[in-house]
């Protein structure tokens, strides 16, 4: 993996580990990531790692779904009809995926995925 491209996906894996939303799947995997690197486990992890985020990541559509889900209502509380109007705002914006810390983080990093997994 180039330099440039390690340096990004590591510091957006830092930031996703960080994020409150990440889930512990995401955060684990992540974590192995980031011992793997440098080491010759490094392209076996990084297959799992894309494979982790790419699980994980949730769509704008999935987002307003689940808000307005009897869990969604369970997780947001009163605040899920809010977080319903924000993902059909992003979603008219051209947003593909939930914009919270942790989704963004691995859109980040999966817009990296080709050269990751060279």
């Amino acid at each position: 993996m180039k330099k440039e491209v390690l340096d990004f996906v590591t510091e957006k894996t830092k930031e996703l580990i960080d994020a409150p939303t990440c889930s512990q799947e995401a955060r684990e995997a992540a974590k192995a990531w980031l011992d793997a690197v440098g080491t010759d486990k490094e392209q076996e992890e990084t297959k799992k790692y894309v494979a982790e985020l790419e699980e994980d990541i949730v769509t704008v559509d999935g987002l307003i779904a689940f808000a307005e889900s009897e869990a969604g209502a369970g997780v947001f509380g009163e605040k899920a009809p809010e977080v319903a109007s924000h993902g059909r705002e992003i979603k008219a914006a051209g947003a593909k995926y939930c914009g919270c810390p942790a989704c963004a983080a691995v859109e980040a990093i999966l817009s990296k995925k080709e050269e990751m997994l060279q």
